[in-house]
């Protein structure tokens, strides 16, 4: 009985409101490949553009859809990217600051190195993601899901992960110190050498994935395992 209402939750468990795109969305040009502070970019389709190693401020994108775009070493402040949907993207070094994502979902994207600084993160699917050395420092999570994403020494110092949910993720040497995880879901994940194990209290760990806590839990206590 116990292992079906276990079963059962984890059925309940909501998804990330998927973005609402139009049937039909405009072609971006060139001329949508450069960034304008306080720029508007609504219903757009981006395919294979170079919107990379630039600079912009209260950039705001809704509607759109990013299909092989590139925004890799891209600078945005206080930029609004609502209803988008990225795919097969190259997010490297991509920079945000102050900005929000709603409603979003990221697939199958290189963020190795993206930044999301102090950013609003609601109702947003990560999936099949390679973001190692990502950093979401004092970021503000709500109805968000990391799925099959490699997050290998990224950084959530400092952030709100309550009912976060990481599914099938590498964790290796992740940074958690001073972040809220209370409600977070992790399952399947590999935990090795996670550093502010202090901050997991109220997180939600299956008896598997609790082992890879191991090493992280007995250096927070000053107890040395040995073979």
């Amino acid at each position: 009985m116990a292992v079906n209402n276990v079963q059962a939750r984890s059925k309940r468990l909501r998804e990330p409101v998927a973005p609402k795109l139009p049937k039909s969305l405009a072609a971006a040009g060139d001329s949508e490949t450069e960034l304008a502070d306080d720029g508007v970019y609504l219903s757009m389709a981006y395919g294979g553009l170079d919107l990379s190693e630039q600079d912009a401020e209260d950039v705001e994108f809704e509607r759109c859809r990013f299909q092989e775009t590139r925004f890799a070493g891209t600078t945005m402040r206080r930029a609004s990217l609502t209803d988008v949907e990225f795919a097969s993207c190259d997010l490297a070094n991509l920079r945000l600051f102050d900005s929000r994502v709603f409603n979003a979902v990221i697939d199958g994207s290189r963020m190795t190195g993206t930044t999301l600084t102090e950013c609003g993160i609601r109702d947003v699917l990560f999936s099949n993601c390679r973001a190692d050395l990502s950093s979401f420092r004092f970021a503000r999570f709500k109805s968000v899901v990391f799925r099959d994403c490699n997050l290998t020494d990224a950084n959530f110092q400092g952030a709100e992960l309550g009912g976060v949910r990481f599914e099938r993720c590498k964790l290796t040497g992740a940074q958690f110190s001073n972040a809220n995880m209370k409600g977070t879901r992790i399952s399947e994940c590999d935990l090795y050498g996670v550093n502010g194990i202090q901050s997991f209290q109220g997180a939600i760990v299956p008896t598997a994935d609790a082992q890879g806590l191991l090493f992280a839990l007995a250096s927070a206590m000053g107890i040395t395992i040995e073979d």
